[in-house]
């Protein structure tokens, strides 16, 4: 079962405990799902919720090392950002698609693609975006997901008996 968090670590930066809006499957970087979890951010603004998010993958045991991106869907990020006392390297790619990032960790051996949840996406297609990433069986395409987390079951509505 995965994990979403709701709250971010207060300090250091942060913007005071604001929710990092992420969910990771427990065996992210397996390879066995085209999505290890969803990304919210509140904004295409990496110098921002880059930090952010890097900070509550590690205190979920994820150790980033390097992270890339679709170079045309964000705003332009350093190519180390320095989290925790430690270097993160960043990439941005015009080849990748903007609705996927890559973590990769463990010194390159493990890999894990975040679908992103478009910043101005509503709040609560994000919320159901961000637990869908976390199943298995998801199609491979980022549209997909994000069409299945919009679409809201038709209301079930008993049919009237018919009188005689």
């Amino acid at each position: 079962m995965a994990t979403i968090t709701r709250t971010a670590p207060v300090g250091n930066g942060f913007r005071g405990g604001i929710d990092v809006r992420v969910s990771l499957r427990d065996d992210a970087g397996d390879g066995s799902s085209p999505f290890d979890g969803a990304w919210f951010p509140r904004s295409r603004d990496l110098a921002v919720e880059l930090p952010e998010l890097i900070a509550e993958l590690e205190r979920r045991g994820v150790r980033v090392e390097r992270f890339t991106y679709a170079l045309d869907f964000w705003q332009p990020a350093p190519r180390k950002l320095v989290v925790a006392d430690r270097v993160v390297r960043t990439g941005g790619f015009r080849s990748m698609d903007p609705q996927v990032v890559c973590l990769t960790w463990a010194g390159g051996a493990r890999r894990a693609d975040l679908l992103v949840v478009p910043p101005e996406t509503d709040v609560l297609t994000g919320a159901r975006a961000l637990r869908l990433c976390t199943r298995r069986g998801l199609p491979r395409s980022p549209q997909m997901v994000l069409a299945a987390a919009r679409s809201t079951p038709l209301p079930q509505v008993p049919a009237m008996p018919r009188a005689v």
